[in-house]
């Protein structure tokens, strides 16, 4: 298919013997007699790949007419035509965006080439663009495939993750969803003060996976009806650090590893195992620190039965600055009363549903956010 090239020129045998010399070339021509007009040709037809303009024109000249097709016409080059005297216009022209200019009188093959270099110039620009489109097309589909396939390797490592925590839950039975229970309410902590979702994420694993280094501790002593030595005692506490050892491997629960080794600090200072205090202390583990005394306290246990809800509320607000932090303490009283009854019997007994850490597992929970 022939290339369209527009000739706009306010003088007869000038239009015309420019068509008549890039018609021969078998280039398709239309002429229009100055830049009115040929912005009228230009809005009324199929796109042109040239248009060749004069500069001293009435009515639009040609400096007018190459600011008008820049903003309707953006991928269309446009070629000046001039005489000698006017080659300052010309360049400014240039800078104004055209590609390139003709000074009159010009040969045959002066215009030919020209016009030949203007409007390969013009498809090379817009292949190009293709390309990058192309390619940015391609990168996003590509990133969208990796993000896809490593949200699955990562949901992967969940189910992994949460059925080890679902087995050392298995060995107290006193304790059996334990993990299950206080992950869901660090993560209903976590989204009512508002953090976002790959923050929710990280402290959801860190919660779960909050006793993973009693796997190390000795069955004896983990699994003791009496009251443990201070020696015993000793060594249950380093479940911390084991934990944290076990996960700072693993590269995605490196900032997890962080909460499993403080949730055991106690906001005042007085916890363990390195005396963390305030702000020090990561914030999903003072999360959790709340989240693990209300499962605490609202838990059957072999001395007394479990307490209600309120009974949880009075003692862990009693314990604000203490044990628990303040801001935290005040967020957890924030949320009604109806939600934590609801989510706590939702989550008794066997879970319904597999549990993917920082996601959703329950209306309940859902509707906690």
């Amino acid at each position: 298919m022939s290339e369209r090239i527009l000739v706009v020129d306010d003088e007869l045998p000038i239009r015309e013997l420019v068509a008549a010399m890039l018609r021969a070339a078998k280039y398709e021509v239309t002429t229009a007699a100055n830049g009115l007009n040929a912005l009228q040709v230009l809005a009324s037809s199929e796109p042109f790949d040239l248009m060749m303009s004069d500069l001293m024109m009435p009515v639009m000249d040609g400096n007018q007419l190459l600011q008008e097709t820049a903003k309707r016409f953006p991928d269309m080059p446009v070629l000046m035509v001039t005489a000698v005297h006017d080659i300052g216009v010309a360049l400014n022209s240039i800078r104004s965006g055209a590609y390139d200019y003709l000074l009159k009188p010009f040969e045959r093959e002066q215009l030919i080439a020209t016009v030949k270099r203007s409007v390969d110039h013009a498809k090379l620009k817009i292949e190009n663009r293709r390309y990058q489109q192309r390619l940015e097309q391609l990168v996003a589909s590509r990133t969208e495939d990796l993000q896809h396939a490593l949200m699955d390797l990562e949901r992967s490592y969940d189910v992994t993750l949460e059925a080890l925590g679902d087995a050392l839950d298995l060995k107290d039975s006193e304790t059996e969803g334990h993990s299950r229970r206080v992950t869901a309410f660090t993560t209903v902590l976590a989204r009512a003060l508002g953090l976002s979702p790959e923050e929710i994420r990280i402290i959801s694993r860190g919660a779960f996976l909050h006793d993973i280094g009693k796997m190390a501790i000795p069955d004896a002593i983990l699994l003791k009806p009496g009251q443990l030595s201070s020696a015993e005692l000793q060594i249950m506490r380093e479940h911390c650090y084991r934990g944290y050892t076990i996960l700072k491997k693993i590269s995605f629960l490196a900032e997890a590893a962080e909460i499993v080794y403080s949730h055991q600090e106690r906001f005042d200072g007085s916890g363990y195992p390195r005396g963390l205090k305030g702000a020090q202390i990561p914030l999903g583990a003072r999360l959790f620190a709340v989240a693990d005394a209300f499962d605490a306290i609202t838990s059957d246990r072999p001395y007394r039965a479990a307490q209600s809800v309120e009974a949880a509320q009075r003692e862990i607000a009693r314990n604000a600055g203490t044990q628990f932090d303040p801001q935290v303490v005040k967020t957890f009283l924030t949320i009604p009363t109806t939600i934590w009854q609801e989510l706590r019997k939702s989550l008794s007994g066997p879970a319904k549903t597999v549990y993917v850490p920082g996601e959703e597992m329950s209306s309940v929970l859902g509707a906690a956010r």
